[in-house]
């Protein structure tokens, strides 16, 4: 027969597992707080390393007339093809950090983010490729040169579609788009994520704060800039090579 304990030790054993559970409660709630400073500072990391992959792409358009096409998983990070023109994956590839001459590569020359994961890069197509063939932009002129990347606060309803939902935008007129896949990597997981995934390929990217998996898009953790037209016809006609 089963014997019940007495009631001073049901307390005190009852006690004892309250303990426990506040214990454990603790442990993680300060797990999870210690690790936000932690994920703040490889977020703002992550922005340092693509703002001076930024300047880099400017610097390289200032010499050479134009930006640098993607690096593709196969070519060490050297842009594909060498020497611009039509780019072997202008909206899936990575920057070409061996191309740029860019410090701090890995052993397969590509620039990782603080997950040691390569950064992507991806370059618009419009004008018939005038960003990434020398002089390109110059002989459209910049009155015509219309770059065509997208970035939205979350991704379209259709997920082939190569426009923002309305009310999501926030470029239409990016000439080149950088991003971390943040710690979760890629593909992702949300609806979000995936818009920025390489096997969606096209010119629509996704840029917002980081959401966890009970945000109507799910999970979000990608870390997204680009680089306007502004910045790089100043430092295109300071070179003299635009008019």
């Amino acid at each position: 027969m089963k014997r019940s304990l007495p009631f001073g030790q049901q307390g005190a054993a009852l006690l004892m597992m309250l303990i426990i559970v506040g214990l454990l409660g603790a442990f993680f709630a300060l797990r999870s707080f210690n690790s936000q400073p932690e994920q703040a500072e490889r977020d703002q990391a992550a922005l340092s390393t693509m703002n001076m992959a930024k300047d880099a792409l400017l610097g390289f358009a200032a010499v050479n007339g134009r930006l640098p096409c993607p690096a593709t998983a196969a070519t060490a990070g050297v842009e594909a093809p060498v020497g611009g023109g039509v780019c072997t994956t202008p909206y899936v590839g990575f920057l070409p950090a061996a191309t740029l001459g860019l410090p701090d590569v890995d052993a397969t020359g590509y620039l990782p983010d603080p997950w040691s994961r390569r950064l992507r890069y991806s370059v618009t197509t419009a004008n018939a490729n005038a960003a990434t063939t020398t002089d390109g932009i110059r002989t459209v002129t910049t009155a015509i040169f219309s770059p065509d990347l997208r970035v939205c606060t979350r991704a379209p309803g259709v997920p082939t579609a190569t426009t923002c939902d309305a009310g999501t935008v926030l470029t239409t007129t990016a000439v080149a788009i950088l991003f971390s896949s943040g710690p979760n990597g890629e593909p992702g997981i949300g609806a979000d994520e995936l818009a920025n995934a390489a096997a969606n390929n096209n010119q629509v990217f996704v840029s917002h704060p980081r959401t966890d998996t009970t945000a109507a898009n799910g999970e979000f953790d990608d870390i997204v800039t680009w680089l306007p037209t502004a910045p790089l016809f100043a430092r295109m006609t300071q070179a003299g090579k635009l008019p």
